[in-house]
């Protein structure tokens, strides 16, 4: 698993030297399914449109895809046809309508780490086709698998989605174990995100578990990114098969997106402007 990581690292590294590619790719993960990793992902695809820049999502999720389902999207063509070399990566992205595009994945098919070196190889030449995007969020399948390592390898920054739940978190440190012990000379940022808390102080109560973890027992170090909320919007979203962030881009787990997008950017997020903000400072109410 290490040296297949690793291969697709050095491909990855190769093809932003060969373009001169600035894009920034960062992979969502998480050690469990069922804990928000996919609509994080999306959501802050969407938050990344609204600062300018152009962002493609892709699903890496070969098993059990769902990026399109969330945002009610059905896929003409997907990854399937171009490892299988039926289609080219440029005839599979997907405008959305919500300023992002997408790469569908397939579900039931084998993981990309499972493929020939020759598949790899062409798989990685398609990615050229994503070079002109400025972000590139790479959602992959939950826990580990050579897919999962792969994509965490290749990227810029690394996202752990986890949730208040024992079993979420037991499976968040699982999996950056996994991280530390599989890929070698880890440099890149890793960060973790809590979702579904009630409280800021819960979400920074998680995560400081999982980084206090982390940092004893494998020399690893873990960025808190931030938190969102358990906001009724989320579930509401997804049963309409739109993302939250673009039904309602003030709610409590939009104003999170946002506030994780400042930290992953280094710039200050202030919610408000206009008139309203003005009124505010000025009278302080």
């Amino acid at each position: 698993m290490a040296d297949q990581a690793e291969k697709l690292r050095e491909l990855m590294q190769k093809r932003k030297e060969d373009t001169g590619a600035n894009t920034r790719i960062i992979t969502v993960s998480s050690g469990k399914g069922g804990v928000g990793k996919t609509n994080i992902a999306i959501n802050l695809a969407l938050s990344y449109a609204e600062l300018g820049k152009k962002v493609t999502v892709m699903d890496a999720d070969l098993g059990l895809a769902n990026v399109n389902v969330v945002l009610g999207v059905i896929p003409k063509y997907n990854l399937y046809h171009v490892i299988r070399q039926q289609k080219k990566m440029k005839d599979i992205i997907m405008d959305t309508g919500y300023g992002i595009k997408i790469v569908a994945g397939a579900s039931g098919f084998s993981k990309i780490a499972n493929l020939s070196e020759e598949e790899r190889k062409i798989f990685i030449q398609e990615l050229d086709e994503l070079a002109n995007a400025d972000i590139i969020i790479i959602d992959t399948g939950a826990g580990v698998s050579n897919n999962v390592i792969s994509f965490i390898a290749a990227a810029d920054d690394v996202i752990i989605v986890t949730t208040p739940e024992p079993t979420a978190i037991t499976d968040a440190y699982g999996i950056i174990k996994i991280i530390a012990t599989e890929i070698e000379n880890l440099d890149l940022g890793l960060k973790l995100v809590v979702n579904r808390v009630s409280t800021v102080s819960e979400g920074k109560k998680v995560a400081q578990r999982v980084i206090s973890i982390a940092s004893n027992f494998l020399n690893i170090k873990v960025d808190y990114l931030g938190f969102v909320y358990n906001d009724k919007l989320v579930h509401n979203a997804v049963i309409k098969q739109k993302p939250f962030f673009a039904i309602d881009p003030h709610s409590k787990a939009s104003i999170c997106i946002k506030h994780i997008i400042s930290r992953l950017e280094n710039i200050e997020y202030r919610e408000g402007s206009g008139i309203s903000r003005f009124l505010k400072k000025l009278f302080g109410n």
